[in-house]
Order: structure tokens, then sequence, then C-alpha cells
């Protein structure tokens, strides 16, 4: 994939948290961006952000739930910007709640704005990167995607069907040997304000499972998968990929662990944010929540295993170097 400076990138979720980051990361390339969410006041201010950065940014308001408004929204920017060379999925929303206490309703907003809206985002990217066989679609993930925590069904139930079907489309591009690439980025807990405008029906706030990092940590891995997005998957945090491996070796010992810690763990000590839930409306219509929570204090800006994956030929062939020189050495004080 070619740099993004003075390409066309849509990013859905740019309002607010990782999105947030990421336009910003996408200002600082020097890429054209096109904006998709539906808060005002949140876009507004990440237009500005892109331009401060170096970018350039354009407004699209749209429901991602809603297949017409996305195809709309990808028209106009076509239209208006030029052809989406990569189109990033960033969009979500959820409930922190016990499965038997969320309704039938709130279940399904969530399914179609944090499952549906990857699927019609990638949809409408595809159909206009088609014609020209040349394009990058991001997914953007979570570690949850293949491991289940409690309060949270909604979210994840949406993350492994993204994973799921990200999958299924991979393979068909390939099968195809299509000129368009798909890659997901599996994220560890950030530091959004999803955990002030998420609706909860928890007795205190919820938090991010620590250890927590920076959206800018988000963001800086999935626009580097965007420029390099014909790898499968991208991890990002040590926590995840600890709990990935985790997963892959004893997922019913880490059942009973979720058991016993897993609900604790994503509370605080404070009382629940009143009155802002983004499922139904944008909590970002007429306040801006920018890319940070509530957690700067206690989140990494920096994430070493981050660089690890983006270089892993180098990082094997450092690593090999030290333990093939470790055993000459051992060979040599043995020979003495």
């Amino acid at each position: 994939m070619a740099p993004l400076r003075g390409r066309v990138v849509v990013v859905t979720g740019a309002s607010g948290g990782v999105g947030r980051a990421v336009v910003r990361e996408l200002g600082a390339r020097g890429a054209k961006v096109a904006l998709i969410a539906r808060g005002t006041a949140g876009l507004g201010a990440a237009a500005v952000d892109v331009g401060v950065e170096g970018g350039s940014g354009q407004v699209y308001e749209a429901d991602v739930a809603d297949y017409d408004q996305l195809r709309q929204a990808a028209e106009r920017i076509e239209a208006e910007m030029g052809p989406i060379a990569v189109w990033i999925n960033t969009a979500f929303s959820s409930v922190f709640a016990k499965f038997a206490d969320i309704s039938v309703d709130e279940y399904q907003r969530t399914t179609e704005v944090t499952y549906l809206g990857y699927v019609w985002g990638t949809k409408v990217a595809l159909d206009l990167m088609g014609p020209r066989n040349a394009g990058a679609i991001v997914q953007t993930g979570s570690a949850l995607s293949q491991r289940g925590i409690p309060l949270q069904s909604a979210y994840c139930g949406a993350k492994h069907a993204i994973k799921g079907f990200t999958e299924s489309l991979r393979t068909e591009l390939l099968a195809d040997h299509s000129g368009i690439h798909v890659t997901l980025v599996q994220l560890p807990a950030v530091n959004t304000p999803q955990f002030d405008w998420v609706l909860s029906k928890l007795r205190r706030h919820p938090q991010p499972v620590p250890p927590i990092y920076q959206p800018e940590v988000a963001a800086r891995a999935i626009v580097y998968a965007a420029e390099h997005p014909e790898r499968k998957e991208y991890w990002v945090g040590t926590s995840t990929v600890a709990t990935l491996l985790a997963q892959r070796v004893a997922p019913a010992l880490v059942d009973r662990y979720l058991a016993r810690t897993g609900t604790s763990s994503q509370l605080t000590d404070e009382k629940p944010p009143s009155g802002v839930a983004n499922l139904w409306k944008p909590a970002d219509e007429s306040t801006d929540y920018g890319a940070h929570g509530s957690f700067d204090s206690r989140s990494h800006a920096r994430s070493p295993q981050v660089w690890l994956s983006q270089h892993r030929v180098p990082a094997f062939l450092t690593l090999a170097g030290g333990v093939a020189a470790a055993a000459v050495a051992a060979l040599r004080r043995r020979k003495r």
C-alpha cells in the first residue's frame, strides 16, 4: 500500500475515542480524511484536529447501522474528495450490564451498530473499490473478539462476529486474487469516553480492564495496518497477546478466572455517570468528548509489543542472532 499522504481515508466513529485518535494520526500523515459519525460537535472538532495535524478533513453525518445512510455518505465522499483508498471501521456502541438485564431492543441496537455497522461499511467500501481493484479495509477489533467477559455480552458477541465475517471475506478476496486487502487490528483496553457515554446499568462507574492504553497507541497501530494491510491480524498490547494465547491454551480455566475477577475488574468505586448514553442518539451532539476517557493517570502511552508486532522479521532475526551468539559463547567455554 502506498503512503497515505493525499489519499482519501474514511473513518467511521471518527468523532471520539479511538476513531478520534485515528483521524489525528491520519492528519499527521497528510491524508484526506472523511469523518463519519453521528455527533455534530465531535465531528466538527475532529475535522479541526485533522487540519491542525496537517491533513484535510470533511464531515459526513451518518448512522453506521443504516446501510443507505452509509452508502449515500460514501458516494458523496467520492464525488467531493476523490476515490476512497482506505476504509477504517471503528464505530460501535454497547451496554454495560448482565445479559439478563439487557432488553431485546438494546441488544438488537448494539448488534446493528457494532457488528452490522462494520458489515455495511465494508460492503460500501468493496462496492466502490471493486472497479479499481485496489484499496484497504481495516477492522478495529478487540481481544474480546476471541474471549468473552462478563457485563459485555453484546459487545463481545459483536466483536466475535466481526472476526468471523472478516476471515470469511479475506478468504474470498484471496481466492479472487483481489487487489483489495482487509485486515483486523485486535486492541486491548483503551482509555476512551466509552466508559462515560455507553449505556450502563451498573451500580458503579465502569472502567477498562487494566492494563489500560491511551487511544494514540491504538491509532498508531491502526494507521500502520492501513499502510500495510496484507497481514491477516495485528495484536496491540501485551494484555491482548496474553489474553489471546491463554484462550488458545486453557479456555475453560480462563472462564473460571473471569467468573471470579471479571466483574470487579471492570468497576470503580465511583457512582455511574447519569444522563448520558450513546446507544440511541449521539452523546457528542452538543459536547465534544475528544479521544481520551477518564483514566489518563492509569493509561500507558507506549506499547513495545506493537513495534515487535509490526517488525516481526527483524525482531525474530535479532532474537535468533542473540540465541546463536549465546550458544557459540557457551560452546567455546566448554571447549576450554
